[in-house]
């Protein structure tokens, strides 16, 4: 299984940024990066400062969203709707975009709910909760 480090990742997104903006050949998920970071142009700077984003900490306690987590979370979600897993999760962002007409805005609502996941499975030192998730979703197309 794929489990880059943080710079390894980091590098991943600088690197999908620079080749974007020099209009190089991108591999699929680069281009799928590259995509995701078009609509967070707050983003842009950072990703061609190159190696200088690489060791920063951004804190939630602070108020920070961390970009690279950020943009990381756009393509695991990419990836869920892709393949429907968990089963559902195609159905939810189906519903989450017919009310807002925006796919960015239907992603950033199934974040919330893969963060709060993410953060209980951290926090309790197990596996993602895929009933919670589905139910966070649930939640967010009421």
């Amino acid at each position: 299984m794929f489990n880059p480090s943080r710079e390894q990742t980091r590098r991943f997104f600088i690197e999908a940024w620079r080749k974007q903006r020099e209009k190089s050949i991108l591999s699929e998920l680069e281009a799928m990066a590259a995509g995701h970071i078009l609509h967070h142009p707050e983003y842009h700077a950072l990703l061609c400062e190159g190696d200088a984003g690489l060791e920063r900490d951004w804190l939630p306690e602070m108020g920070e969203t961390n970009p690279f987590l950020h943009l990381a979370l756009h393509l695991a979600i990419s990836e869920q709707l892709s393949i429907d897993q968990p089963p559902g999760i195609k159905s939810a962002y189906d519903k989450l975009l017919a009310r807002s007409q925006d796919p960015h805005a239907a992603q950033h609502a199934i974040m919330d709910c893969l963060a709060e996941v993410i953060w209980q499975a951290q926090r309790q030192h197990g596996e993602l909760d895929k009933a919670l998730y589905l139910q966070c979703l649930e939640d967010k197309c009421a």
